[in-house]
């Protein structure tokens, strides 16, 4: 036998061990459907793929989260106890979920402004950054080293210098462009800055696969964010695509108030997660307003026994008689969301889906063409933003609750991502969400009327159809 050949069936035992051992991981069909296929047409990129980013570590304990989040959460209910809470009838067994899942406690909050453009957004937080008196939290997937990075930076170190606590968790996978110069800089001012899961060999394997997504910054325990921003300039400027600039519309939420305990909760966690230092202390908590809206952070991860978020997301659209209306860069549901947002559509609640005409993925905007077109087909209206890139991740319903935050509706926001959502249950909040969906909704074309889209040439069908197959891997 040949060199060559001996290569040959090589690669193919190594090939069916892989397959075997997807197989035996038990996940859900289509993640093992997809991984199988990849690995048996395209034996070595497959297998070198699945190394690194298809091995199953959910059950992997990286720290013993339950025993954290206890801790957490008795160190924050002797701080801001709460005796005369009164929870929503419709939505208490919702919140009772995520309190149970993920410890999340709901909160009385003062007040919360929607801000929809970086232009909106980075002043507001410059100027908070400002009047800054204890602590500074930042926990954000992107900490980008250009103009806008060094100008939050710039700020960061003037507090740090003036006695101000600032800590800062970046995700390593998402700054890998980033110089580690930009980060030395910052902690020889007497910031404390930390990578989440650095990926290095010979750990790469074990940590590639599962980011921290979430965008979530704490300031004196009063004031804080949650959304879809990063700190980079492509959020103010927005993208080159070809000759043209097109605007990057996203959303964020300022919260002040109780309900920034909830974000400075999430965050605690994670920096007890990337740096072992458990901080209790009160004066990184507020206490909660007697009157107002009730919020709820939620987190999830892919270490937890359930996809928290996930769960959410089902039941708030299982529970919706009016209206469903979803803004999300990327759709590539998993199965149990996608049967409840077409059931939902079924029983004639007016269920909207909003996404960006042009990706900025190419592969997930193909991925994606299939799974819209069912979804039109199903009865869900399927509109696409054509005001530039559409990276907002929002849901609102029934003018009685919406959501923000870092959850795309994707197989990776889902189940492989830490991410980060406040769900407000409040008339007032839904409302304005509902507005800035309808307002986005201008700026878009409906799927129906894209016969290029609705209606492909076999060719792109098919096309379409064999990328879907990878969606749980993407």
């Amino acid at each position: 036998m040949s060199v060559i050949g001996l290569l040959y069936w090589l690669s193919r035992l190594v090939a069916i061990g892989a397959i075997i051992h997807v197989v035996l991981d038990n996940r859900q069909p289509a993640k093992t459907m997809a991984w199988a296929l990849v690995i048996y047409f395209l034996p070595l990129v497959g297998v070198i793929a699945y190394i690194f980013f298809g091995v199953n570590r959910r059950k992997e304990k990286f720290i013993s989260r339950r025993s954290l989040d206890m801790l957490s959460k008795r160190s924050m209910l002797e701080f801001v106890e709460q005796r005369h809470l009164e929870l929503p009838t419709d939505y208490q067994p919702l919140i009772d979920l995520c309190s149970q899942q993920s410890f999340s406690l709901p909160f009385i909050n003062k007040k919360s402004d929607i801000l929809l453009s970086g232009y909106e957004f980075f002043p507001r937080l410059l100027r908070d950054i400002a009047q800054a008196k204890n602590h500074i939290h930042i926990d954000i997937y992107i900490f980008e080293a250009d103009a806008l990075g060094n100008l939050v930076a710039d700020a960061l170190i003037v507090k740090a210098r003036q006695g101000v606590e600032v800590r800062i968790i970046y995700d390593d996978v998402g700054c890998w462009n980033v110089r580690n110069r930009f980060f030395e800089r910052m902690r020889r001012e007497g910031i404390d800055v930390e990578p989440f899961m650095p990926v290095r060999f010979p750990q790469f394997t074990s940590k590639a696969n599962y980011r921290n997504h979430r965008k979530i910054i704490v300031i004196d325990g009063s004031v804080g964010y949650i959304g879809g921003m990063n700190i980079a300039l492509r959020y103010v400027k927005g993208v080159e695509k070809g000759k043209r600039r097109e605007a990057w519309r996203d959303t964020m939420v300022r919260i002040e108030g109780g309900g920034v305990n909830g974000l400075q909760r999430a965050f605690l966690i994670d920096w007890y997660f990337v740096d072992r230092t458990l901080l209790t202390d009160q004066k990184y908590y507020t206490k909660p307003q007697a009157e107002g809206a009730l919020l709820q952070t939620v987190t999830s991860s892919p270490v937890a026994t359930y996809p928290e978020i996930m769960q959410c997301y089902l039941h708030a659209i299982m529970a919706a008689k009016r209206y469903i209306y979803i803004e999300t860069p990327y759709f590539l549901p998993t199965e149990s969301v996608f049967f409840a947002l077409k059931t939902a559509a079924s029983a004639g609640v007016d269920v909207r889906v909003l996404v960006p005409r042009h990706c900025d993925a190419r592969f997930v905007e193909w991925a994606s063409r299939s799974y819209l077109r069912e979804a039109a087909e199903a009865g869900i209206s399927v509109s696409l933003y054509d005001g530039g890139f559409l990276h907002s991740k929002v849901m609102v319903s029934d003018d009685a609750l919406c959501t923000c935050g870092s959850t795309n509706f994707d197989f990776r926001s889902f189940e492989n991502n830490f991410e980060g959502n406040t769900f407000f249950y409040d008339a007032d909040m839904a409302v304005r969400m509902r507005h800035v969906f309808l307002d986005d909704e201008q700026h878009a074309v409906p799927l129906a009327s894209l016969p290029s889209r609705i209606s492909p040439n076999i060719w792109q069908r098919l096309w379409d159809s064999l990328t879907r197959l990878l969606s749980p891997l993407l």
